[in-house]
């Protein structure tokens, strides 16, 4: 599949969500598993050297591990990552009980974490569709506050673009460039 489709099958997915205001990666979770009836549980993990982040199929549920020596807002995009793998339909590992010790005081060894990861194995091509919708996700939820100055008064509007210049340094109204 090439760059252009790629792009195209996750915006088309990104218009069957319904993202939460304000944007909360756990509200967003709450509602997926609510509208799936299933669980999404989230787990922080000390995870060894190179992994951020793994989905989990366990009998009842789906576990999202993510690693918490890292800023809430890298934990923010690993947990998003991994539920857009459920998102977009990719298969996690299954995880038996026998795996896994009970929720909720739930730690796992570096050996089981490496085990699971070699049946989580996704390909390159599920791990960029993943990645990419996270990213439209985000993109998405940072615009409504965006479009809410937009859509305000011209008095109110003036107020909250000089605000949003002197909290993130740029006019809301103009393109968003990464750095």
């Amino acid at each position: 599949m090439n760059r252009g489709e790629l792009r195209r099958r996750c915006e088309a997915r990104l218009r069957t969500l319904d993202l939460p205001v304000p944007f909360e990666v756990r509200a967003l979770c709450d509602a997926l598993a609510a509208g799936r009836n299933r669980p999404i549980l989230l787990q922080p993990i000390t995870t060894p050297t190179g992994l951020s982040g793994l989905c989990l199929a366990l009998p009842a549920a789906d576990l999202i591990l993510y690693e918490q020596q890292t800023s809430p807002l890298h934990q923010q995009q690993i947990i998003l990552h991994e539920v857009c793998h459920l998102l977009c339909g990719h298969r996690p590992a299954q995880a038996g009980p026998a795996e896994l010790p009970q929720a909720p005081f739930l730690h796992l060894s570096q050996e089981t974490v490496q085990r699971l990861l070699r049946r989580a194995g996704y390909s390159a091509k599920d791990e960029q569709e993943a990645e990419l919708l996270a990213s439209l996700i985000l993109e998405r939820a940072a615009e409504r506050p965006r479009a809410a100055i937009r859509a305000a008064s011209p008095e109110a509007g003036g107020v909250l673009r000089g605000l949003a210049v002197c909290l993130e340094g740029r006019d809301p109204d103009a393109p968003h460039r990464p750095a």
